[in-house]
C-alpha cells in the first residue's frame, strides 16, 4: 500500500511509533549498560571488597592480634588472662573471615592461594597454640624466646599468601574495572550512534509525514480553516492558490467546492429571481382569472334564469301538443262517425236506386239526412277552426258537405215537385253520395295523419322539456362548477402571493452569499421572460386567454 494512501492519523501514529520505538531501543540498551555497570559494581564489591576485607581482617588477626598480644603480654602491657582472650577473640575472626571468604566466588588464582593458605594454616595454628600454652603457663622467658625466633618464621608465610590474595583481589578488581570501562564505552558509544540515527530517523520520517499531510492538505491547516469559515460566512469571493499540478488535495477539492457552490448559488439566485417574476405574474394572472371567472359566474347565473324561462315555456308548448293530440283524436273520432253517416246515405241511395216505389220515403230519409249531414258538417267546420291552419283544409271539406247537403235538401223538394224525373235524380245523387263518400275517406285520412303528426309533436315536445329539464341542471352544475372555480382561483391567488413572499425570502437569503464579480454582475442583469410565459402558456398567458 502506498505511504500516501494511509490515513493521516495512521500516518502520526507510525511516526509516534517510530519514535516510541527508538526510544526504547535507545532506554533498553542504556539500561543494559547500567545493569552491566551495576553488575560489575557488584563483583567489585561482593567478590572483591569484601573479601579483600575478610583477608585483611584475617591477616590482621595474625599479625595484630596475636603477635601484638604476643609482645604485651611479654611486655606486661596485658595480663596472660588477657592475652588469651586476645587471642581466643582473633582464632574466632581469622575462622569466621576466612570461611565467608571461601563462600564467595574465587577466580584460579584464589583457589591456587587458598590451597598454600590451607597447607600453611595448620603451621601457623600450631605457634598460636604455643603461644597459647606459654601465656597460660605464664612463662615469659619462654614467651620472649618463642616470639623472638619461632614465631615470626612459623606466621609469616602464612601472611605472604594473604599478600597474594590481597594482591589477587587488587589485581581482579581492576580488570573488571577495565571491562566496565569498556563496556561503558561500547555501550556510550552504541547510544550516541542510536540517538544521532534516531534523531535523523525522526527527521526524516517526521519530514515525510509532514510533507505527505501538507500535499494532501494544499496548504497549511489554517488556511483551510480560515478558507472553511470564510465560505460558512457566506463568503465566496476567497481567491485559492494551488500548487502547479495540484488536482487531489484538500485545497483542490475545496476549491472544486467553492466553484461548485459559486456556480450554485448563482443559479439559486437566478432561479429564485425567475420564481419572483414568475410568481408575480401568476399573481396578476390569478387576478384578471378571478375577475373573469366572476363575471363568467354572473353570465351563468343570468343564462340558469333564462333557461328556466325557457323551460317553463317548453312545459306550455309540450302541454299545449297534448291538447292537440287529444282534439286531433276527437276530430278524427267525428270524422269515423262521418264517414259511417256516408256509408249510410250511399247505401239508402242504392235502396232508393233499387226500389223507386218507396221514393217517397226515400225522399224523407234524404232530408233527414241531408239535415243530419249539415248538422255533421257545422259540427266538422267548427273542430275544423279549432285545429287553425291544420284543419284548413278540413274546413273547406266541411263547408262542401255542408253545400252537399244543402243540396240534397232542394233535391228532395225537387224529387217532390218532379217525381217524374227521381230515377235520373236518384243516380245523381247516388254518384254525388259516392263522391260524398270518397271525400269523406279523405277527410278521415287527412285527420288520422293530422293526429299522428300531433302526436309526433307532442313526443317531440316531451323530450325537448326533459331535454330542457336536463340543460338546465347542466347549466345548474355549471354555475356551482363556476362558483367552486372562483374560490379556488382566491385559493390560488392567496398561494400566488405566498409563493411571491417566499420567493422574495429566498431572494433574500441567497444574497446573503458573497459571489466573485462576474457572477454578481450575472445576477444583476434583469430577468427575461421564458419562451413558455411569451407563448401564453404560463400563468398569465392563461389570464390573458
Amino acid at each position: 500500500m502506498n505511504f500516501k494512501q494511509l490515513k493521516i492519523s495512521t500516518r502520526l501514529s507510525l511516526l509516534l511509533a517510530a519514535l516510541c520505538l527508538l526510544t526504547t531501543v535507545i532506554g533498553s540498551v542504556g539500561l543494559a549498560g547500567m545493569q552491566r555497570a551495576n553488575a560489575g559494581l557488584n563483583t567489585v564489591y561482593q567478590d572483591r571488597v569484601v573479601p579483600l576485607k575478610q583477608i585483611k581482617l584475617v591477616s590482621d588477626a595474625y599479625a595484630v592480634n596475636v603477635v601484638d598480644t604476643a609482645h604485651k603480654v611479654r611486655d606486661g602491657a596485658f595480663t596472660p588472662q588477657q592475652g588469651l582472650d586476645s587471642i581466643a577473640k582473633a582464632k574466632k575472626e581469622i575462622s569466621d573471615n576466612w570461611s565467608a571468604y571461601l563462600a564467595t566466588e574465587l577466580v584460579a588464582d584464589e583457589v591456587r592461594l587458598t590451597a598454600q593458605f590451607k597447607t600453611l594454616q595448620p603451621q601457623a595454628d600450631g605457634a598460636v597454640r604455643t603461644l597459647e600454652e606459654l601465656i597460660g603457663r605464664k612463662d615469659l622467658p619462654g614467651l620472649t624466646a618463642y616470639a623472638a625466633k619461632e614465631m615470626y618464621p612459623a606466621l609469616d608465610p602464612l601472611q605472604d599468601v594473604l599478600g597474594a590474595l590481597v594482591q589477587v583481589q587488587l589485581d581482579t578488581a581492576r580488570k573488571e574495572y577495565d571491562q566496565a570501562v569498556v563496556s561503558y564505552a561500547n555501550t556510550r558509544l552504541f547510544v550516541v550512534l542510536a540517538i544521532a540515527g534516531g534523531v535523523l530517523f525522526a527527521l526524516g520520517f517526521g519530514t515525510l509525514v509532514a510533507r505527505s499531510i501538507v500535499g494532501e492538505l494544499g496548504t497549511e491547516p489554517g488556511t483551510a480553516a480560515e478558507l472553511a469559515r470564510s465560505v460558512a460566512h457566506g463568503d465566496l469571493t476567497v481567491a485559492i492558490h494551488l500548487k502547479p499540478g495540484d488536482t487531489t488535495s484538500l485545497m483542490a477539492q475545496l476549491k472544486r467546492m467553492q466553484d461548485s457552490l459559486v456556480a450554485m448559488v448563482a443559479m439559486v439566485h437566478q432561479s429564485s429571481v425567475n420564481v419572483a417574476s414568475a410568481s408575480e405574474q401568476i399573481a396578476q394572472g390569478n387576478n384578471s382569472l378571478s375577475s373573469r371567472t366572476e363575471e363568467q359566474a354572473s353570465a351563468l347565473e343570468e343564462t340558469a334564469a333564462s333557461m328556466e324561462q325557457l323551460n317553463a315555456t317548453v312545459r306550455q308548448n309540450a302541454d299545449s301538443s297534448r291538447q292537440a293530440n287529444q282534439l286531433a283524436h276527437s276530430a278524427t273520432t267525428i270524422a269515423m262517425q262521418g264517414g259511417a253517416v256516408v256509408a249510410d246515405v250511399v247505401r239508402t241511395m242504392k235502396d232508393i236506386n233499387d226500389s223507386s216505389s218507396k221514393i217517397t220515403e226515400i225522399i224523407g230519409v234524404i232530408d233527414s239526412i241531408a239535415f243530419q249531414t249539415n248538422i255533421l258538417a257545422l259540427n266538422a267546420a267548427v273542430e275544423a277552426a279549432r285545429a287553425g291552419e291544420q284543419g284548413r283544409g278540413f274546413a273547406v271539406v266541411a263547408t262542401e258537405v255542408r253545400v252537399l247537403a244543402s243540396r240534397s235538401a232542394e233535391a228532395s223538394r225537387e224529387i217532390k215537385g218532379l217525381i217524374g224525373n227521381s230515377v235520373e235524380r236518384v243516380e245523381a245523387g247516388t254518384a254525388l253520395v259516392d263522391r260524398a263518400g270518397q271525400t269523406m275517406n279523405e277527410v278521415v285520412a287527412s285527420i288520422r295523419r293530422v293526429t299522428d303528426i300531433m302526436g309526433e309533436i307532442s313526443a317531440a315536445s316531451t323530450e325537448q322539456s326533459e331535454g330542457m329539464d336536463q340543460i338546465s341542471e347542466a347549466v345548474t352544475q355549471m354555475d356551482q362548477a363556476t362558483q367552486q372555480n372562483a374560490a379556488l382561483v382566491e385559493e390560488m391567488a392567496a398561494a400566488a402571493a405566498s409563493l411571491n413572499h417566499q420567493a422574495g425570502e429566498l431572494v433574500d437569503t441567497v444574497a446573503t452569499f458573497k459571489l466573485p464579480e462576474v457572477y454578481e454582475h450575472r445576477a444583476a442583469l434583469p430577468h427575461q421572460p421564458s419562451r413558455r410565459n411569451l407563448l401564453g402558456h404560463g400563468p398569465a398567458g392563461i389570464a390573458a386567454a
